[in-house]
């Protein structure tokens, strides 16, 4: 069993991100994972001070005292770092952007400042089909700090919630989540 720890950076907690979502925990729960979903949006979360503090504490890392507490301790204990969101000027959207550069201070608690080990998975959607920045930079992300890419799930033509509905990316969601 992986515990999987989903960042959904999506402003709409019942669009169609969170549709991609549902699917690939469903495929996942399938196969006994378990898998805990942080709607961003919802959450208080700041953006990383640059104040370097955060190397002292591994168990509470960074400085600032918001809901990114409650993500690094599901970080600790997850094999699996899924990252969701629409597509917003070619790019992550910005709350999930916010949430990934908070993880440094989990990196700067480790010896040598590493990051942990982990598997990952990236679940987009836009109205239109330009995912190339987006993947570049999962991609290149992920060469650096390591982790390994399980799947990549992108589906355009989807802009108003439920237009996803019925698309057959939805089963590619269901069976990467069954892969994991």
């Amino acid at each position: 069993m992986k515990k999987i720890m989903i960042l959904n950076g999506s402003p709409r907690k019942n669009g169609n991100t969170s549709t991609l979502i549902e699917k690939f925990c469903a495929g996942a729960r399938q196969e006994g994972n378990e898998c805990e979903v942080f709607h961003l949006d919802s959450m208080n979360i700041n953006g990383c001070k640059g104040c370097f503090g955060c190397d002292k504490n591994r168990e509470y890392p960074c400085v600032q005292k918001d809901d990114m507490q409650k993500i690094y301790s599901s970080y600790r204990e997850a094999d699996v770092v899924v990252l969701a969101s629409p597509l917003y000027y070619w790019h992550l959207s910005g709350q999930l952007m916010i949430a990934i550069n908070r993880l440094l201070a989990v990196m700067r608690t480790n010896k040598d400042y590493h990051i942990d080990k982990k598997e990952s998975v990236l679940l987009m959607v836009a109205e239109g089909n330009e995912f190339e920045l987006s993947v570049d930079y999962y991609n290149t992300l992920l060469s650096y700090i390591g982790w390994e890419n399980k799947g990549i799930i992108c589906v355009g033509g989807v802009k108003n919630p439920k237009d996803i509905d019925n698309n057959k990316k939805l089963n590619d969601a269901y069976n990467l989540g069954t892969s994991i």
